[in-house]
């Protein structure tokens, strides 16, 4: 292995969300705790990355910063590269973040009131940029199976139908159910919302963290008519592990979607990003492929050591196979605790910080998301800690 995927970087000095809440949680926490939650890294930045924002730092005044002709060719290169999609550089709106991005869709491209439709249980943020924009937030839960995860059709299409409803919010690849949606499905999605007039954002944040096996198709790729009503959202920050870079790349063909979204940003007083964040994304996308392959491979292997680690003491929990991302999904259900005491039991007894289930919805109480991107001996340690409460 060329890169370094077995240091733990511990981010306890205050700086890092995950660490500080899981403080907030439990003050008495044990020094050395790693907090398996919040979707960032706790590995060691890519070298290239560390060695290339250095002598950016060098040579650069931190000034105000524009996208340069290298930050487009490298998003341009990436999406063609990994996904087969040739960007042209107009269709490009850097943003402060996919969660941003999705609020400024919200904003830019629907009316108070309107209905947005969201899969459920679904990422936490969804939720929020729908109710506090005053639009009305329609469910379309996930239906349950033997197989794992799949979409109720006949609900989406009975909100689809509604003129109510003008906007579809997509997860793809899923979070926190860790599914990568056939070409497939993905079609069928678009025809109905194509039929129905509905717009469609689509968070593709995890679109490079694919597990072996699996193949992520971007929406606009399915049918090329797709990408005249639908807004894509990229970003290097969960592949990288770059979110604190606030740097992300929204893809729109349509110059009129495009035209009425970067007036909204602009309205929000955004402007350019940070300079640390074009050129981390820059050199991400043209010299860090190795570090994300490797990084896949490690993803892996953790997912099957938990497999393993469940099936063997604890068959009882079942595990939603993990398409993409990295973030596996434990349902913990059967037995019996409400969530709240399951959430203690976790946070005080075993000392594991997960994200609780709950916050990705009602459909998600009982459930824990675990965060695999760590060490695997971070991994085997939290199993223990595990064994021991549930043993209890």
């Amino acid at each position: 292995m060329k890169y370094d995927f077995t240091t733990c970087v511990l981010r306890d000095t205050g700086h890092s969300v995950k660490w500080a809440e899981m403080k907030k949680k439990n003050p008495n926490v044990q020094k050395g705790i790693v907090p398996l939650s919040v979707a960032d890294m706790e590995f060691v930045t890519a070298p290239e990355i560390v060695a290339g924002l250095q002598d950016y730092i060098k040579k650069e005044a931190l000034g105000y910063t524009q996208a340069t002709d290298a930050y487009f060719d490298a998003v341009m290169g990436w999406m063609k590269k990994r996904h087969g999609w040739d960007v042209e550089r107009e269709w490009i709106v850097p943003a402060p973040g996919v969660v941003a991005a999705l609020g400024i869709a919200v904003s830019a491209l629907t009316q108070p009131g309107d209905g947005v439709i969201i899969m459920t249980p679904v990422y936490y943020p969804f939720y929020l940029v729908v109710r506090h924009t005053g639009r009305i937030l329609q469910e379309n839960a996930l239906m349950e199976t033997e197989q794992g995860y799949e979409i109720d059709f006949i609900d989406l299409e009975k909100k689809l139908s509604d003129p109510k409803n003008k906007m579809l919010i997509l997860c793809s690849p899923h979070n926190p159910v860790g599914r990568v949606w056939t070409k497939e499905e993905l079609q069928r999605i678009g025809e109905l919302c194509q039929k129905h007039g509905v717009l469609v954002v689509v968070d593709e944040i995890h679109n490079d963290l694919i597990m072996p096996g699996y193949l992520h198709t971007v929406f606009s790729q399915v049918k090329e008519s797709f990408a005249d009503f639908s807004v894509i959202c990229t970003a290097p920050s969960k592949t990288f592990n770059l979110a604190g870079m606030q740097a992300s790349n929204i893809l729109i063909k349509n110059k009129e979607l495009r035209e009425k979204f970067e007036k909204t940003k602009l309205a929000a007083g955004m402007f350019e990003l940070n300079a640390l964040g074009y050129e981390a994304c820059r050199i991400a996308y043209t010299q860090c492929e190795a570090w994300l392959e490797e990084l896949i491979g490690v993803i892996d292997e953790n997912r099957r050591t938990v497999e393993d680690f469940l099936h063997k003491h604890f068959p009882e929990i079942r595990v939603t196979r993990l398409e993409g991302t990295y973030l596996q999904w434990l349902d913990l259900r059967q037995y019996g605790v409400p969530h709240t005491e399951l959430e203690r039991l976790m946070t005080q007894d075993a000392q594991l910080f997960f994200d609780e289930g709950y916050i990705f919805g009602k459909a998600g109480e009982g459930f824990e998301r675990l965060n695999l991107a760590c060490p695997r001996s971070v991994l085997q340690e939290a199993l223990g800690r595990l064994e021991m409460v549930l043993n209890k």
